[in-house]
C-alpha cells in the first residue's frame, strides 16, 4: 500500500536531519522538577527550552532529558498546574552535562501535591495535558479514594470507560463502546497475556490496584505504540523507587461485609520502597484478599417465542432457570521491582508481577422447560431439572520485563526485553449433576423477573431422579516473550525543532488449550440401584433465595462419593475431550518511523508502523458420519501498513487543541482461531459447528478531534470528538446454503462481516471549588459523559436470497457517564460517586429476528466513601458499594422479556491505613 502524502514529506525531512552528520559543538541538560516545600518529584510538568522552542514531559520520577543542544545560553521555562511557572537561565557547553534541578512552589496553596483526590487529580492533569495523543490518566492515589477493589472498577471512572461485571464485580474494561477483546492491556510497556482459554482480554481484577503507580489509557495511538486496539490501549505502570523522594511504607488492613450473605471478608495490603546509595531503587508490594459472596438469579437465556410475525404481542416462554450461587475469591499479589541507575546517562530496571486468582463457586439451579412455550399464567406439565454445579478455577499471570535507557551525545536508545505467562487451570469438577422430574400444572407469572409457578410436588425431592453428571477439567496457558528497541534523538530543522524515533518490536506468542469431559449416565447399567438415584440421598438445606421459594440444594459430597464408585474411563466423552483442544502460535514482527516537528504552537507529529502476523494452529475434528477424529493444521499470515498524524496546536499554557488520523487494528480472539470443528447428522441433517482460522484481523481508520482548557489548580473542561471506520467486522454466523455448505442444515462458525462505524463525543469538566468561602472551598467535582453511535451490518441467507440487517457494535453502550462529588481537607474527606452506563448488544441470537438480540438494561451504581485522617500517617476509612443495591438485567428485545436478572446486595468496606508520606 503506498502513501503520498504530505506528512511522509515531514517524516523523510526529519529523518533526514537525525542521520545527517552535525559538526556543531553540543551538549545535554537535565534535571529534576520537585514541590519545593515537599521535595516531592512532579511527574508532567512541562519543561521548555524558550530559545529553542523545545519541550517535553517531566517523567515518573520528575526528571527531564535534552541531548544534542547546541552550547550557548538558554532560558528553561517549568510549568505546572497550580504552581507558578518558573524561568532559569542556563549555559550549554560541548561534550558537557549541565544539572539543573528546579523547585516550583504553589501559587495559592501551601503545597502542590496536595493529599487525597486532588492531588490525584492533579498528577493525571498534568501528564494528560502534555501528551501527544488523546490521553486518560489514573494515578495510584485515585485507586484509593473510590471503593474500588481492583483496576477495573477504577478505569470505570474514566471518560468513554465502562466495565464489564462478573458476579457483580468488575472484571473486563470496554473502552468507547468496544468490546473488551478490541482493547489491549499492556503492563510496564510489555503485552499481558490472558488466562481465558478463548480470549485475548485481559480481566484485570486479577491484577491489585495496591501494586500500582498508576494507569494509562491511549485513545489515539502514536506509530511506537502496538497497534492493536481499537478502543484504547491500557498501560499498566507500577511502583519504583524512584516515584517518591523517601523512603515509603503503605499498610492497610481492610474488612468488608456482604449483605446478601453476610459474610465478613478480610484485605491485607503492604508496599514499600526505597532509594539505596542514591543509585538502586527497591520496590515491593503485595495484597491478600478473600472474599465469600453470592448472587441470586432468574434467566431464561431469552429463549422467548414471540407468536406473532411482528412485534412483541404475545409472548410465550420455553424456560426459566433460577439459581443460586455460593462464592470464594481469594486474589494475591506480588510485585518486586527494581531501579538501578549505574550512571548519569543510563537506566535499568526490572519489573516483576506474580498475581493469583483463585475462583470457587457452587451453584444450585432449578430449570423447568415446557414442551411448548407459555404465556405468562398458563400452566402446563414441565420437565424440571434440579442441577448442581461445583467447581474451582486457578488463574496466575506472571511477568518479568527486564529494560533500560541509554543516552548518548545526540541519541537515545530505549530497550527491553520481556517474557509473561498465563494461565487457567480447572481441576478435575462438577460440571453438572442433573436431577430430574416431570411435574404436572407448572407455568410462570411476571416476564421481567419470572416466578415459577408450581404444586408443591416442585419441592419434593423424592419426585427427582438422577439424570446425567457432566465431570470436566481444562488447562488454558498463554505465553508472550518479546523484545523491542527504539532509537530517537532531538534536532533542529532550521528554527524548528523536531525529533525523530524508530524501532523493532519482536513478540512470539503461545496459546494452548486441553479439556477432558466425562459424561456419566446410563446409572442402572452401571449398577447404581434406583433408590441412589433419587434426590433426597444427596439433598442438603433449604437454600437461601432472596427472590422466592427454591427448595432444597444438593451437596458436593455424596455426588463425589458416586462418581468414584463408577469407572471414569468408560464414562469419558472422547468428543468432547478431544475438539476443544488447540494450540496457536502468533508471530508478530513490527517497526515503524515517526518524527515530530514543533512550529510555534503547533506540534506535527507523523510516521508509518508495519506489522506482521503469522499463526500456526493444531487442532482437531470429529466428522459424526464417518465416526472419524481428524487432525487439523493450519497457517496463515498477514501484512499491516499503518500510517498516523497527530496534531496539537498548544494555544496557551492551559489550552490544547488536538486531531489525529490513525489506523489500528485488531486480531481475532483465540477462540474465533480455533481449527476444531463437529459434523453431525440427525435424520439425514448434517449439522456443523467449527472455528476459522482464516480469519482477518479487523482494520479501523480512526479520526478524532478535541479541545482541553486547565485551570486554577484543579480544573478541566473538555470535549471531543471521535469516529471509527471498521472493515473486517467479525461475527457468528450460519453458512448452510452458501459456498460449500450448500448442503447442511446448519454450519455456524465466525466470518469477517462488511464494515462497521462507531462516533461520538466526550465531554469532561473537573472543579476545584477552593475559591468559595470555607467551608465550601472543599469541594471538589469531577464528571464525565460521553455519547456513542454505532452501525455494523451483518447478513444471512433467506431461501437462497442474501439478506442483511444492521446492528450497533456489540459491546457499544450510547451513553456512558461518572459523576463524583467529594469534599476535602486535613482531617477528611468524604466522597460519593455514580457510575452510568446505558443498555447495550450482547448477543445476536437468531440473525433474521432482531426481537431476540439479546442486550444488557442501563445499570446505574452508587458508591460511597469517607475517611478520618486520625493523624497525618494514619487514616480510618469506610467505603460502600453498590449503595441502591443495584442488579444486573439482561433482556430478549425488549426489557420487558427477561434474558438474566441478577441480585448482588450492598458491600460495605472499614479499614485502616499506614503511610509515611
Amino acid at each position: 500500500m503506498q502513501f503520498s502524502t504530505p506528512l511522509s514529506a515531514i517524516t523523510l525531512a526529519i529523518v533526514a536531519a537525525g542521520f545527517s552528520a552535525n559538526v556543531l559543538a553540543v551538549g545535554k541538560l537535565e534535571g529534576q522538577v520537585r514541590d519545593k516545600n515537599s521535595q516531592q518529584p512532579l511527574a508532567g510538568a512541562s519543561v521548555t527550552i524558550k530559545e529553542l522552542n523545545l519541550s517535553q514531559q517531566a517523567g515518573r520520577d520528575g526528571r527531564y532529558f535534552f541531548v544534542g543542544i547546541n552550547d550557548g545560553d538558554y532560558t528553561l521555562v517549568v510549568n505546572y498546574l497550580g504552581a507558578t511557572p518558573m524561568e532559569h537561565k542556563v549555559l550549554i557547553a560541548d561534550k558537557q552535562t549541565t544539572q539543573l534541578d528546579v523547585s516550583l512552589s504553589s501559587k495559592d496553596v501551601e503545597h502542590i501535591m496536595v493529599v487525597g483526590q486532588q492531588g490525584a487529580l492533579s498528577k493525571s492533569m498534568n501528564r494528560q495535558r502534555g501528551a501527544d495523543n488523546v490521553l486518560n490518566v489514573v494515578s495510584a492515589d485515585v485507586l484509593g479514594n473510590f471503593p474500588d477493589s481492583n483496576i477495573s472498577e477504577s478505569l470505570q471512572r474514566v471518560p468513554g470507560l465502562s466495565i464489564e461485571r462478573d458476579q457483580g464485580e468488575g472484571r473486563f474494561v470496554r473502552v468507547r463502546g468496544m468490546a473488551p477483546d478490541y482493547n489491549s492491556v499492556s503492563m510496564n510497556g510489555t503485552r499481558l497475556p490472558s488466562p481465558e482459554s478463548d480470549r485475548r482480554a485481559v480481566a484485570l481484577d486479577v491484577v491489585p490496584s495496591d501494586l500500582l503507580q498508576s494507569v494509562e489509557v491511549s485513545k489515539t495511538l502514536t506509530p511506537d505504540m502496538d497497534a492493536d486496539a481499537l478502543g484504547g490501549a491500557i498501560e499498566v505502570k507500577s511502583l519504583s523507587a524512584f516515584d517518591r523522594e523517601d523512603t515509603y511504607v503503605n499498610l492497610s488492613a481492610e474488612a468488608s461485609q456482604d449483605s446478601l450473605t453476610d459474610n465478613t471478608n478480610p484485605k491485607l495490603a503492604a508496599s514499600y520502597s526505597d532509594v539505596i546509595g542514591e543509585k538502586l531503587g527497591i520496590a515491593i508490594g503485595a495484597s491478600w484478599y478473600n472474599r465469600d459472596f453470592g448472587s441470586d438469579n432468574v434467566e431464561t437465556g431469552g429463549n422467548w417465542d414471540f407468536i406473532d410475525d411482528t412485534g412483541y404481542g404475545n409472548a410465550a416462554l420455553e424456560s426459566v432457570d433460577h439459581r443460586d450461587y455460593k462464592i470464594n475469591r481469594e486474589r494475591l499479589g506480588i510485585g518486586v521491582n527494581f531501579d538501578y541507575r549505574p550512571s548519569d546517562d543510563t537506566d535499568l530496571y526490572l519489573r516483576t508481577l506474580y498475581s493469583e486468582f483463585d475462583d470457587t463457586e457452587t451453584r444450585n439451579s432449578a430449570k423447568t422447560k415446557w414442551k411448548s412455550p407459555l404465556q405468562a399464567g398458563e400452566l402446563s406439565q414441565g420437565k424440571t431439572t434440579r442441577s448442581l454445579k461445583s467447581r474451582s478455577e486457578n488463574q496466575n499471570i506472571t511477568s518479568y520485563v527486564l529494560g533500560g535507557e541509554t543516552r548518548f551525545e545526540r541519541w537515545t536508545l530505549d530497550y527491553q526485553a520481556s517474557h509473561s505467562t498465563a494461565s487457567a487451570d480447572k481441576p478435575r469438577d462438577i460440571a453438572g449433576a442433573d436431577f430430574v422430574a416431570k411435574i404436572d400444572d407448572t407455568g410462570f407469572s411476571d416476564s421481567q423477573q419470572p416466578q415459577i409457578i408450581a404444586p408443591e410436588s416442585y419441592y419434593q425431592t423424592d419426585n427427582f431422579e438422577l439424570d446425567e453428571i457432566e465431570l470436566a477439567e481444562s488447562k488454558a496457558k498463554d505465553t508472550i516473550n518479546s523484545a523491542q528497541f527504539d532509537l530517537s534523538r532531538q534536532l533542529s530543522l532550521g528554527d524548528y525543532p523536531a525529533e525523530v524515533k524508530t524501532g523493532v518490536k519482536l513478540s512470539r506468542r503461545d496459546k494452548t488449550n486441553r479439556e477432558e469431559v466425562w459424561i456419566y449416565s446410563d446409572f442402572a447399567d452401571q449398577g447404581v440401584s434406583d433408590d441412589a438415584l433419587l434426590l433426597s440421598q444427596y439433598s442438603g438445606n433449604e437454600v437461601d433465595y432472596s427472590l422466592g421459594r427454591f427448595g432444597t440444594g444438593i451437596n458436593a459430597s455424596p455426588v463425589w462419593d458416586l462418581v468414584n464408585s463408577l469407572d471414569a474411563n468408560s464414562n469419558r466423552d472422547e468428543i468432547e475431550s478431544t475438539i476443544n483442544d488447540f494450540d496457536i502460535t502468533e508471530d508478530v514482527n513490527a517497526a515503524y518511523l515517526m518524527g515530530h516537528l514543533d512550529i510555534g504552537k503547533l506540534r506535527i507529529l507523523t510516521g508509518l508502523r508495519f506489522e506482521q502476523n503469522k499463526w500456526d494452529s493444531q487442532g482437531h475434528g470429529f466428522d459424526g458420519v464417518s465416526g472419524e477424529f481428524i487432525d487439523i493444521n493450519n497457517t496463515s499470515d498477514e501484512d499491516h501498513w499503518l500510517p498516523g498524524l497527530h496534531l496539537t496546536y498548544r494555544y496557551s499554557d492551559n489550552t490544547v487543541l488536538r486531531g489525529a488520523w490513525t489506523n489500528t487494528l485488531v486480531r481475532p480472539t483465540f477462540g474465533q482461531l480455533a481449527p476444531g470443528y463437529l459434523r453431525e447428522e440427525d435424520d439425514g441433517d448434517i449439522d456443523l459447528t467449527f472455528g476459522n482460522p482464516n480469519l482477518k484481523s479487523l482494520e479501523s481508520m480512526n479520526l478524532d478531534l478535541s479541545i482541553e482548557h486547565y485551570f486554577g489548580n484543579i480544573g478541566l473542561v473538555s470535549a471531543g470528538l471521535f469516529y471509527k471506520d471498521i472493515d473486517n467486522f467479525i461475527y457468528k454466523a450460519d453458512l448452510a446454503g452458501r459456498g460449500d455448505y450448500v448442503d447442511a442444515h446448519s454450519a455456524v462458525t465466525y466470518i469477517n462481516g462488511n464494515s462497521a462505524h462507531i462516533s461520538g463525543i466526550e465531554l469532561s469538566y473537573v472543579q476545584e471549588f477552593s475559591f468559595l468561602p470555607e467551608p465550601f472551598n472543599g469541594l471538589v467535582l469531577n464528571s464525565n459523559l460521553t455519547y456513542t453511535d454505532s452501525v455494523a451490518s451483518i447478513s444471512w441467507l433467506d431461501d437462497g436470497t442474501e439478506t442483511s440487517r444492521d446492528i450497533p457494535m456489540p459491546s457499544q453502550s450510547d451513553i456512558t457517564a461518572n459523576l463524583s462529588l467529594g469534599y476535602e481537607n486535613t482531617y477528611a474527606s468524604v466522597w460519593l460517586s455514580a457510575a452510568y452506563k446505558s443498555e447495550y448488544l450482547q448477543e445476536v441470537s437468531e440473525l433474521d429476528d432482531e426481537r431476540l438480540d439479546l442486550y444488557e438494561d442501563a445499570h446505574l451504581q452508587w458508591d460511597f466513601v469517607a475517611k478520618a485522617h486520625i493523624t497525618t500517617s494514619l487514616t480510618l476509612y469506610f467505603k460502600g458499594v453498590n449503595l441502591t443495591d443495584e442488579p444486573y438485567y439482561s433482556y430478549a428485545g425488549h426489557s420487558d422479556y427477561n434474558a438474566q436478572y441478577e441480585a448482588y446486595g450492598r458491600t460495605f468496606q472499614l479499614g485502616v491505613q499506614y503511610t509515611n508520606y
